[in-house]
């Protein structure tokens, strides 16, 4: 992963967070529709490029790992309230315990997806068939986050957090995937990781990644009444078509 791709991934999120105080009195379906979008590319690409990855070791366990991923992610989900998907249980009083509740479950989550990112490039290029397009797990992070760090400024904003806090957290969240990949690189002493690991990391985010984006979109219709919005619809066929383009 270049240095460049750890800024990109850092200032998306920040920009994503930050401008959350300057719209945070506008409309609020502008992020459904964020949302909606990622969440079909998030489902796009899993199906299309993470899936084929991670099964095409031959390893009999590979989907266990991948059920892992999505029951990790369910857990996480119970610390955050589902933030990662544009849940916005509001607090009417600033709460130091349901901070670090919200936090610690973002940033495991983007900790966690930002690992395999450490050489995920030249491991998908070494694939057969795979020698270009390995971006687009970096760019899938990026749709995703870029929403989630948005909803989590409207959060603690909403709930009476001081601004000054509300900053720490974003660059807190912002740091946490580069963060992974660096330390990724670091344990690894700068080597590419073993096939295994890889497989088994990219298992586990590719459940996650099931999970946000199943979620996403079950939420989509809101109304119950399998009726989705013209808008929202709309932002699910763009992703999915961001992903397909992947494929060109």
């Amino acid at each position: 992963m270049l240095l460049g791709q750890y800024l990109l991934l850092f200032l998306t999120v920040i920009i994503g967070g930050a401008s959350a105080f300057y719209l945070r009195r506008q409309n609020q379906s502008n992020l459904q529709l964020a949302l909606s979008f990622s969440g079909a590319y998030l489902l796009g690409i899993s199906v299309l490029h993470l899936m084929p990855t991670v099964f095409a070791g031959g390893e009999e366990s590979v989907g266990l790992w991948v059920l892992l991923g999505f029951f990790i992610q369910l857990f996480l989900e119970q610390l955050s309230g589902g933030v990662e998907h544009g849940h916005l249980h509001v607090h009417d009083k600033a709460s130091t315990g349901f901070a670090v509740q919200v936090m610690l479950g973002l940033c495991l989550h983007a900790f966690i997806e930002g690992m395999p990112l450490a050489n995920y490039e030249d491991f998908h290029q070494a694939l057969p068939g795979h020698e270009h397009h390995s971006e687009h797990l970096l760019i899938g992070i990026i749709l995703h986050k870029v929403p989630a760090a948005f909803a989590l400024v409207l959060l603690l904003l909403f709930s009476n957090y001081r601004e000054r806090l509300v900053w720490f957290c974003l660059v807190l969240f912002a740091f946490m995937s580069p963060l992974g990949a660096a330390l990724v690189h670091l344990v690894a002493g700068g080597e590419p990781l073993s096939p295994q690991i890889m497989h088994i990391l990219l298992a586990i985010v590719v459940g996650s990644f099931l999970h946000i984006a199943t979620t996403i979109l079950f939420e989509v219709d809101s109304s119950h009444r399998h009726r989705i919005p013209w808008k929202r619809l709309l932002a699910i066929v763009v992703g999915i078509s961001g992903a397909l383009l992947t494929l060109l």
